[in-house]
């Protein structure tokens, strides 16, 4: 079916609308709970399941090659090396009760669904690696394990169903919080996040600010430099490595660049980068059919949904026994369903600036082990069930 709009002009034209409108609701009490970034992919998902704008364009393309790695780069331009090795420690000890939840959690689970499901005890070990690692991960895990295309189309419906809503809610989260007495009652944990980002402007973020052209200007030329020179070292390793190189060498080369203080001290990284990301955010609402969602097979949803939901809550309550920052705690959350570049952009949404450096490196940390714990996984599976 055509859509009301389809030429490239006119999607770009309603991407930079919508990505306007979801920052100046932002004024609004009713609106600022939620945070830009869920406005933006709510307003994506009604313009593609309403027939204006198409599921997928040319155009968009160009933002999924650039919009993360740039945006990251800006985001990253703030970060202290010193502040955030005081800090590291927590937030790892927060992504490693990540990976093990969602590895206890869909063992158990798998001894349930694996064998109601063909191929389940691969699909297990597929969403193990994309629940700790992202969705290159289960491409890997799916590859390794000679899953058939079949599989690989039913893991990765299920995981858009459900895993699409959960990483909605998580974004919505911050905010929530934000505004709950009772939780900050029951979890008292939380960062001091004033002193870690002092050295940035003092403004609150998004707000009205002062900026010369020439830092805007500066901004672009550096996320646009350190995205070229990550992606061409990138393309020098395995095809199948070289996106996930990409963001490791963005994040590097931009934590460095960050050292020096003249660059730090350029005004509204944050913001700018926070509005780049917002395109990548629209776009991934404009992919969401929900017809897809109803086709999708019930059972391996059922599954999925056991997975993501069971293992947040057993991550929740390691985290709370060891009084782990609840910022720590979502960001390790998202970075594990999600990607780092995800968590980056919820603690960018969530104005937590001081831990935008932790959350890609979080992300890193869960590509890297997922893959093995995945197929160790799948195999032990396989051979208390069969298949």
């Amino acid at each position: 079916m055509e859509t009301l709009l389809s030429g490239n002009l006119s999607i770009m034209a309603v991407l930079t609308a919508t990505v306007a409108f979801s920052f100046y609701v932002m004024r609004y009490k009713w609106a600022s709970w939620a945070g830009p970034a869920l406005f933006s992919v709510i307003i994506g998902i009604l313009l593609s399941n309403f027939k204006i704008l198409p599921h997928w364009n040319d155009v968009y393309g160009v933002f999924f090659e650039y919009a993360i790695p740039v945006s990251l780069t800006m985001m990253l331009l703030n970060v202290n090396i010193k502040e955030w090795l005081r800090l590291a420690k927590r937030p790892l000890l927060a992504m490693g009760y990540a990976v093990l939840s969602v590895t206890v959690v869909t063992f158990l689970a798998s001894l349930i669904f694996a064998d109601k499901i063909e191929e389940g005890w691969k699909i297990a070990g597929m969403f193990i690696g994309t629940y700790t690692g992202g969705s290159a991960n289960l491409t890997a895990i799916g590859t390794g394990l000679d899953a058939t295309p079949e599989t690989f189309a039913s893991a990765n419906a299920a995981d858009y169903v459900v895993g699409i809503p959960a990483l909605i809610f998580f974004f919505a989260l911050p905010a929530l919080i934000a505004k709950s007495s009772w939780f900050k009652n029951w979890w008292p944990y939380t960062l001091a996040e004033t002193a870690a980002s002092s050295e940035e402007e003092e403004h609150e973020l998004f707000s009205k600010k002062s900026w010369a052209i020439t830092d805007i200007a500066s901004l672009f030329a550096i996320g646009f430099t350190v995205t070229a020179v990550s992606t061409w070292l990138a393309g020098l390793f395995s095809e199948f490595y070289a996106s996930s190189l990409e963001i490791i060498f963005v994040t590097t080369f931009a934590i460095i660049l960050a050292q020096f203080k003249r660059v730090r001290s350029i005004p509204g990284s944050t913001d700018l980068g926070m509005f780049v990301a917002m395109f990548f955010l629209v776009i991934i609402g404009l992919l969401i059919d929900i017809k897809a969602f109803a086709s999708s097979t019930p059972l391996i949803a059922v599954f999925c949904f056991v997975i993501i939901f069971g293992s947040f809550l057993l991550h929740i309550i390691l985290c709370r026994i060891s009084k782990i920052e609840y910022q720590y705690v979502l960001i390790s959350v998202v970075a594990a369903i999600a990607d780092g570049t995800s968590a980056a952009v919820v603690a960018g949404s969530a104005k937590w600036k001081s831990i935008i450096g932790t959350a890609i490196i979080l992300g890193s940390v869960g590509f890297a082990v997922g893959n093995y714990i995945g197929i160790g996984t799948a195999y032990l599976i396989r051979a208390i069930i069969g298949g």
